[in-house]
């Protein structure tokens, strides 16, 4: 028996034999390390989408409005939803909640005197909900004087960067115009008016436009408002993902208008999945070439030797025996090109998460569930397929 053995190893390690044997590792080797990277690429990219460190709370939502075009321009109900488009907007898997934007339906002057600065304005508002300033003032009653309003971040900058350098005006902080800039209000129709004093209780990067409590919207609407109620042309909407290629396609095919650059993810989602796809495949047409030739390479120990094993098996040598013998010779292998794989993905992800953490992106320094799943679902397949081929050759002598 022990002969046996050492013909074995011959016919392995020598001539034709350790030609394909290491044709056979270095397909396995590089199937394996492509298949891992694209695993841990799409882990990766799914963290940085979704992972708690690189959350931001405004990629959540989204503004949505139709797009205006030549046929529908100055046609305001074309240009606001209708009951069954809100119905189908509700029902989209990919939308978590909404809620309507109410806009004002009448006419807004506003004056601080303290900057010389005298405008027509337009107001919205929206449910405390998916306002993302936080403060105890944002509340208003019938019959209070003071009203608070939300202006978006960018206002402040065009005053600072662009109206105060023109007119040369100083330039403020939001600390101080918080809290020492009054904005004397006046609603008005065509008929009556009322005065309020504003004061800006603070700045929104969710939706840019000037935001009033839904209570004085409410209020200022019904008193100073058409008779007539309007259908909402604008709606906001939270989502968990942004990038989520069917809420593109959907805004895509019913010609609704977001900000953009909250989807600027789906292009990129799009890209990575064709890469790792495509790795993927390439990986996967490397893997089954590398199990054809070791399926090779098992068929030709077992006919170099097949007198030899006739002759055990005349003998009383079991089967099995020669079997595990056989096995015996792959296994390591396997289990070397394995761990170097793995650990040259681990090294390369530790190195990544490094170079993304300088970019304010963070990824986990270790492999992910995915990479580790990948890794012992190609071995076990690789050592199942070697096994039935080395069973099937043996016993066909």
């Amino acid at each position: 028996m022990q002969q046996f053995f050492a013909l074995l190893k011959k016919i392995i390690r020598t001539g034709i034999g350790r030609v394909r044997f290491l044709m056979a590792g270095i397909g396995l080797g590089v199937a394996m390390l492509l298949i891992l990277i694209a695993a841990q690429v799409n882990t990766n990219f799914n963290e940085l989408l979704h992972g708690s460190a690189n959350a931001s709370e405004t990629i959540d939502y989204l503004v949505i409005n139709k797009k205006i075009t030549n046929e529908t321009s100055g046609n305001e109900s074309a240009n606001a939803f209708s009951d069954s488009e809100i119905q189908e907007l509700s029902k989209q898997p990919f939308i978590d909640s909404f809620s309507y934007i109410t806009s004002n339906q009448f006419k807004v002057m506003a004056e601080i005197p303290a900057f010389g600065i005298q405008s027509m304005l337009f107001f919205e508002s929206m449910p405390n909900d998916y306002v993302d300033v936080k403060t105890e003032n944002w509340n208003w009653k019938e019959g209070q004087g003071e009203l608070p309003i939300i202006v978006p971040n960018s206002f402040l900058d065009l005053y600072n960067f662009v109206f105060a350098i023109g007119q040369g005006s100083p330039q403020v902080s939001q600390e101080t115009i918080m809290a020492a800039a009054a904005i004397k209000i006046t609603i008005y129709n065509d008929i009556t008016g009322e005065s309020f004093t504003g004061k800006i209780a603070g700045f929104s990067d969710r939706i840019t436009t000037i935001l009033v409590p839904q209570s004085f919207m409410n209020w200022a609407n019904k008193k100073y408002g058409g008779q007539a109620t309007k259908k909402p042309s604008r709606v906001i909407v939270k989502t968990k993902d942004p990038s989520n290629p069917q809420l593109v396609q959907f805004l895509k095919e019913h010609k609704y208008s977001t900000n953009e650059e909250k989807l600027r993810f789906s292009r990129y989602r799009g890209i990575v999945d064709i890469i790792t796809s495509a790795v993927s495949f390439f990986g996967l047409i490397l893997l089954l070439f590398a199990l054809l030739v070791f399926s090779m390479f098992i068929q030709l120990v077992v006919e170099s030797c097949k007198y030899e094993i006739q002759l055990l098996i005349t003998l009383g040598a079991a089967p099995r025996q020669l079997q595990r013998y056989l096995m015996k010779q792959f296994v390591p292998m396997y289990f070397i090109i394995g761990g170097a794989c793995f650990l040259l993905v681990s090294a390369l992800q530790w190195w990544a998460s490094v170079q993304l953490a300088k970019q304010q992106m963070f990824v986990s320094p270790y492999p992910g569930v995915m990479t580790v799943v990948s890794t012992v679902l190609i071995l076990l397949l690789v050592y199942i397929v070697n096994a039935w081929n080395v069973r099937k050759y043996i016993n066909q002598h």
